[in-house]
């Protein structure tokens, strides 16, 4: 009881403490390093009115010098990342943007540095790259803002010094095309700023930036009218109003290279000045703006300019060019980087991703879908048993209102799926219905003499037959006299009287951001909506229709079910009714006791139960069900994971160990089950007399790949297939391990567990589960304080979770109490890069384990190395979708006629193919180079420095692509060798579980490739894969039949079936980039 009150004494405490950037946490161990630098990475910088000093940012540090160079005296420094100095026009403060009170904000300082303060207070609509207003009483920045899509976009604001909430000076035409790179008239008539106005009216990758992206527009602070003031071919970017008014500085593209011009704003005419500019950021999203801020001297006739690392001085009109040279010798302190390890194999396993719960009408048993099958439990400690012994996956059980009888869902990969009917013992199995398709969610009325059930359209898993006519259906309790009642919708179940039929429309997670509770009669005319949610994931109405229970972005809440004839919106903090909270946890599988008097959920592997108190039919009363005891059962699915039997010996074979540079040039491998048991020489090695011997003379063995960043298919919450093709093609290809940083929690862990099982043939599955998203939807994490972060990743954990991605909080507090949360709870944090250079190295400063995705900003200089050196975050650059160049995916397009491979067809379905590798683009070889050629450098630079790089092939195409990526790790300056490294023992090293695999050691578990050529001598040749091994299992990628000590024999894919449906919505199952097909960017 006392430590009890201890820990609510702490978390209350927690609560009233605000959340310092600088001092998050005393247990983050920090370190620091010396920086001893003379160059920097993307450094705005401003000059004095009086032109005698310089001020400039640095790795989230502000300093300043002589305009002549020398020793950077520090100004700002610490944690909190602050960049973007100006001065104020009469020299005496500098403005910068500041995370340190929690989120980016306009801060103002003394020219020396002193008494700081934040002008702005977003918390949300952050704020960045403000420029003084001539008079100097206020500031106009940059505010941002996002929808669905993260990447967001911008408005330019006007903020007093005196504080105000600001005026709104543009309007942002959408979400997605930013606005950025504000600068004023002398006069302070105008306003300046770039605008991306590239078609489409969405953000795109893979922009042209030969054609337009950005133009510079003009804003009239007088009359509010706007004008275009330049533009065209390769865009304009980065506008800088020169001291009289008359000269604009801008940047733009020409072909491969950044180009600092000139534009007369009285003649309208341009030239170019300097060439040799760092790469701009006009084709990511510049959410920091597309060129680090310059300045015009007060001569009018130099331009000071951050460029390759220096900063320099330029002559407009003999366009001399004067390096201003600064030095850096500071102490820089970071957090130890976290790092967690995983265990990857045990003997057996209790499941924890338990779905389509239901518990009988008296109480006393539970029926759920686990591992392909439904099983019950009898209550509180009974043994998780099968009901059945079909050999289909079973899926969506429900009872009939006596309890005797459950009805179920099937799916076969051949014969489709069917609804079932069964007794609770087993017995009088009877399939009623006929026809096939994708059957979901079968229901009882209340006398169990009919049935409500749901036609899925199709999918890219299970295929396209039998799936028209979808929709609900209402049929009798054998089959019979089948109709269809709607055209959409999910869930349905009867109203309590059997006269109507309850369903929910919008989908539920990744769904639309508008559900709605509906109801129609059994003819499917009247229709009613009931209750509309932006947020909820599922509305689940009690028996007797008095309350509804639902999901709110993962938490739990009850309500009345009120009727007055309208459409009722309802969320957590609806105020019209009262609206309870369930629990302080989150929760799945939401339904009602037969008497609605209880509520039941899960979560991971334990059944929760609450009882419903003062449960009165006034919508008005009184309640406090927040706080009533909920009791919790531990279901106990425990399965053995699946181990072949035998051993098998490879002989005579090359193998690149990745134990270090080791490589045994005539080697011999035995495995024993599904482990390494002898590795060394062929001359050192006694082959037992029961082994399967291979002889694999010329033959090249190395450890299965390891992809870190692999989407594979685990976003669909569907029946699971009994083949899941991204996985035969990522086995295919030599992929052994796949870890999906953003999936459907539900999807995923169901994934996971049935390969290990041994009930789907694939990669190992790890994931971090839904990612812990920042913008709008469905599944988003809201972190406010650290107990939403604990919140996050609690609910993550409880399925299996040792990862979870902090996808583009906005503010550096929520990612720093994710930090802290995931620190607590020992799961690593790999979070999405977002194209935003300046969170990138704020994440390693503050410890996350790794940065998915390239930083946009390449090459890097002394400072980022140094920076990288000094921790052991890792990097997982996923050239194939390369941030603010083409994606490396397209140069393979160019290359070679995709189309025509043939163990790509194999495994996946041929319009994934066409779709994206037969028309193809053709880009100059100098494009690529500008572009994943140019971060491969980066990351090679990076790697000589001891960071660890990794393989993440983001799922493009599954399989082929991770070894595209191989390459383009290579391309960058890394050895075959270092590249191999990246693609293995790194990979494992990154995800926790390099104790058990990404190396060919004694006693670690056998994951191979075998190969008809030696990738050491060509990194191409690592494409040459002819067996993979996983867990022992050994399979034949030609037919991905497993060998060895077994003779299985795969069944088909639906894309292999005479006659199968190919009428596929291709754009909703290629992952180009090109056009967003998943809110998550």
């Amino acid at each position: 009881m006392m430590l009890s009150l201890q820990t609510f004494a702490q978390k209350e405490r927690e609560k009233s403490k605000k959340w310092d950037v600088n001092n998050p946490h005393k247990e983050w161990s920090y370190k620091t390093f010396q920086l001893k630098t003379d160059e920097g990475t993307w450094m705005n910088l401003d000059v004095s009115p009086d032109g005698k000093t310089i001020v400039f940012d640095l790795l989230g540090n502000i300093y300043k010098m002589p305009i002549s160079g020398g020793n950077a005296e520090v100004l700002r420094s610490g944690l909190a990342y602050e960049v973007q100095p100006r001065f104020s026009p009469n020299g005496k403060y500098i403005s910068f943007t500041s995370d340190a009170e929690g989120g980016n904000n306009i801060w103002v300082m003394t020219a020396n540095g002193e008494n700081a303060k934040s002008i702005t207070k977003e918390k949300f609509r952050l704020l960045n790259n403000a420029v003084w207003t001539p008079d100097g009483k206020s500031l106009v920045a940059r505010k941002h803002y996002t929808s669905q899509r993260s990447v967001g976009a911008g408005e330019m604001w006007q903020y007093p010094l005196s504080g105000s909430t600001g005026l709104r000076l543009t309007k942002r035409k959408n979400d997605q095309q930013d606005v950025n790179d504000p600068s004023i008239s002398p006069d302070g008539k105008y306003l300046y700023y770039a605008e991306d106005m590239y078609p489409g009216g969405f953000f795109q990758y893979n922009k042209d930036p030969n054609k337009q992206i950005y133009v510079i527009k003009r804003y009239n602070f007088e009359t509010g009218e706007i004008d275009q003031i330049t533009g065209g071919p390769g865009g304009a970017a980065r506008p800088v109003v020169s001291k009289d008014g008359k000269l604009l500085a801008f940047v733009k593209r020409v072909r491969t290279k950044s180009v600092l011009y000139i534009h007369e704003l009285e003649t309208g005419k341009e030239y170019p000045i300097y060439e040799n500019l760092s790469k701009d950021q006009s084709e990511a999203w510049a959410v920091f703006g597309v060129y680090p801020h310059f300045t015009w001297m007060p001569n009018n006739k130099d331009i000071v300019i951050w460029s390759e690392g220096k900063i320099n001085r330029i002559n407009i009109d003999t366009k001399k060019i004067t390096n201003i040279p600064f030095q850096i010798n500071e102490k820089i302190k970071l957090a130890k980087t976290h790092h967690v390890k995983r265990k990857v194999f045990e003997p057996e396993f209790a499941s924890k991703m338990i779905k389509d719960v239901k518990t009988s009408p008296d109480g006393k048993t539970i029926v759920f879908t686990s591992l392909g099958h439904i099983y019950k439990k009898t209550l509180p400690n009974g043994t998780p048993t099968r009901i059945t012994t079909l050999t289909d996956f079973e899926a969506e059980p429900n009872f009939s209102s006596d309890g005797k009888s459950v009805l179920f869902v099937t799916w076969n990969d051949e014969e489709l799926g069917a609804i079932y009917k069964v007794n609770l013992n087993g017995s009088n199995l009877v399939k009623i219905t006929n026809e096939k398709g994708i059957y979901r969610t079968p229901a009882f009325n209340s006398d169990n003499s009919k049935i409500a059930y749901r036609k899925e359209s199709g999918n890219g898993d299970q295929g396209y037959d039998y799936t028209k006519k979808t929709g609900i259906y209402l049929a009798n309790a054998d089959g019979t006299n089948a109709k269809r009642i709607t055209k959409g919708g999910e869930f349905p179940s009867f109203t309590s009287d059997d006269k109507r039929i309850l369903y929910q429309t919008g989908g539920s997670f990744f769904g639309g951001l508008t559900k709605k509770l509906k109801s129609v009669d059994l003819n499917g005319k009247e229709e009613r909506s009931h209750f509309s949610s932006k947020l909820a994931n599922r509305l689940v109405p009690s028996p007797d229709n008095k309350w509804v229970a639902f999901i709110h972005l993962h938490k739990l809440y009850m309500a009345p079910f009120v009727t007055n004839g309208s459409e009722i919106n309802l969320d957590n903090n609806t105020q019209s009714f009262k609206v309870e909270s369930l629990s302080k946890n989150a929760g799945i599988n939401l339904h009602w006791s037969s008497q609605n008097d209880k509520i039941f959920w899960t979560l991971g592997g334990n059944y929760i139960q609450k009882s419903i108190v003062n449960n009165s039919t006034d919508p008005f009363a009184k309640t406090n069900l927040a706080e009533n005891p909920e009791s919790s059962i531990e279901i106990k699915l425990v399965t053995n994971s699946d181990i072949p039997e035998g051993r098998i010996a490879f002989k005579n074979a090359r193998i690149i160990t990745m134990n270090g540079d080791e490589v045994i040039e005539d080697g011999t491998i035995i495995i024993h089950n599904n482990k390494i048991e002898k590795i060394g020489k062929t001359s050192s090695i006694k082959i037992p007399s029961d082994a399967k011997m291979y002889a694999m003379n010329g033959k090249t063995i190395m450890p299965g790949i390891v992809d870190v960043h692999a989407h594979v298919g685990a976003f669909r919450n569907g029946l699971s297939t009994q083949k899941h093709w991204q996985f035969y093609a990522n086995l295919a290809f030599g992929v052994t391990t796949s870890h999906d940083p953003s999936v459907h929690t539900a999807a995923a862990f169901t994934l996971e567990e049935l390969q290990k099982s041994g009930q789907l043939v694939g990669p190992r599955m790890f994931s971090t589960g839904f990612i812990l998203y920042g913008a709008e939807g469905d599944f988003k994490a809201v972190v406010n304080n650290l107990e939403d972060a604990r919140f996050a990743i609690a609910r993550t954990k409880a399925f299996g979770a040792k990862s979870i991605k902090s996808y583009n909080q906005p503010r550096r507090e929520q990612r720093q109490q994710i930090m802290q949360a995931a620190r607590e709870l020992g799961v690593n944090v790999v979070p999405e890069g977002g194209s935003n250079f300046y969170s990138n190295m704020s994440m390693i400063f503050d410890g996350h384990t790794g940065i998915e995705h390239n930083i946009p900003v390449n090459p890097v200089y002394k400072d980022v190395l140094s920076l990288w050196k000094n921790s052991k975050t890792g990097y997982t650059p996923t050239l194939i979708v390369n941030y603010g160049g083409m994606n490396g995916e397209f140069e393979w397009y160019q290359k070679y006629n995709v189309w025509e491979n043939e163990t790509l067809l194999k495994y996946t379905p041929r319009y994934v193919v066409d779709t994206r590798s037969r028309h193809r683009t053709m880009v100059p070889e100098e494009e690529y180079k500008n572009g994943h050629i140019l971060t491969s450098e980066t990351v090679t630079a990076l790697a000589k420095e001891g960071v660890k790089v990794n393989l993440g092939a983001h799922g493009q195409l599954q399989g082929l692509g991770a070894h595209w990526e191989l390459w383009m790790l290579q391309q960058g300056g890394l050895s075959n060798h270092e590249a191999l490294k990246a693609a293995t023992i790194n990979g494992a090293d990154y995800i926790g579980a390099a104790d058990e695999i990404g190396s060919l050691e004694k006693g670690k578990l056998a994951d191979l490739i075998i190969m008809d050529k030696n990738p050491l001598e060509d990194i191409k040749n690592s494409n040459s894969v002819i067996y993979t091994m996983i867990n022992g299992r050994l399979y034949d990628v030609n037919t991905m039949n497993e060998i060895g000590n077994y003779n299985k024999k795969r069944s088909k894919f639906y894309f292999e079936m005479e006659g199968y449906n190919q009428g596929t919505p291709v754009n909703l199952k290629t992952n180009s980039f090109t056009t967003p097909t998943c809110s998550c960017h």
